[in-house]
């Protein structure tokens, strides 16, 4: 508080407060604030006309350039690393699993359970909010995919363990003594004498007499046995595995059940003219991972009778 001036009052014979000197006193202060005001603002303009900043926000902005920096750095080492993840998944999808007969993992699956935008919500805001965002969305993509890669490559390492089996297990001998029947229809397109119209034969049909053996062509699995009296008539699937199947149609007894092991020579049926059929013959299939293929790439007609009984059981 500023100090009070008394003066002495002639008339009253008493002191009293000088009125005067408070108002100036507070006039005084009142420029003094303001001046300091002004001086304060004047300042401030300069220094921002100027970019002069304080030591310690010119520490942070530089610990700052630093840190964006570092990020940058980190965005290029993850493009390093997606560049190497895209090159395993390619041959994964064209080597690995093909050779095994495993079906290609795609995009949709490798990519699938990012999360969203709201999850890199915590970001905006800050400085370089883009920056932050995108190289976290791609760490977490990065994750994503290498977790799929190794999923699968577990899955090839199991299959892989079992490649001593592979050889054993393609179809590669006649399902009929070759000797004993004759190819009628080939693979690919041909005119249905029944239909009577052109069709895509999906296998080839061996004609022979009805009641020879019919035997499996690789070891597998029996997957399904079906008896009608339309279509490929008694039928036979094996699932041999590595993405291998053999069909067996037109058969006039079926000798084996679903879910039935069986091994290369076994005798799994009799040839017949069952279903839609214009005499004895059978129709045989080889699908790799669901895609007919020409069976006569696994058939070997050269094959001696000595040799083919050899391969066979009659049992």
């Amino acid at each position: 508080m500023p100090r009070e001036k008394y003066i002495f009052n002639q008339q009253t014979q008493s002191y009293q407060i000088d009125r005067r000197s408070v108002r100036a006193t507070r006039n005084k202060t009142g420029i003094v604030l303001m001046a300091g005001l002004g001086v304060f603002l004047a300042y401030y303009l300069v220094m921002q006309a100027l970019d002069f900043r304080s030591p310690k926000a010119l520490l942070l902005e530089r610990r700052n350039r630093e840190l964006a920096g570092q990020v940058e750095l980190l965005g290029g080492r993850i493009e390093e690393q997606e560049e190497v993840l895209r090159d395993l998944s390619l041959r994964d999808n064209l080597v690995y699993r093909p050779v095994f007969g495993m079906a290609e993992i795609p995009d949709a699956v490798r990519l699938a359970g990012l999360p969203g935008e709201a999850r890199y919500a915590e970001y905006l805001g800050l400085d370089h909010q883009d920056l932050m965002g995108s190289v976290a969305r791609r760490v977490d993509g990065l994750t994503r995919q290498a977790y799929v890669q190794s999923l699968s490559f577990d899955e090839v390492k199991v299959y892989s363990s079992r490649a001593g089996d592979m050889a054993s297990c393609i179809p590669s001998i006649y399902p009929v003594n070759p000797k004993t029947v004759q190819m009628t229809s080939p693979f690919g397109a041909r005119y249905h004498p029944i239909r009577q119209t052109i069709v895509v034969h999906e296998g080839v049909d061996l004609a022979g007499p009805a009641g020879q053996p019919v035997y499996a062509t690789g070891d597998g699995v029996v997957e399904s046995t079906e008896i009608n009296f339309s279509g490929y008539g008694n039928v036979i699937v094996i699932d041999h595995g590595f993405g291998y199947k053999t069909r067996y149609a037109h058969l006039q007894e079926i000798k084996v059940t679903q879910g039935q092991v069986v091994i290369r020579g076994d005798r799994i049926g009799t040839l017949g003219s069952s279903g839609l059929s214009t005499g004895p013959h059978l129709h045989y299939e080889v699908l790799y991972r669901g895609v007919p293929i020409n069976p006569w790439n696994f058939l070997n007609p050269d094959v001696s009778p000595e040799e083919y009984n050899k391969m066979v059981r009659n049992g």
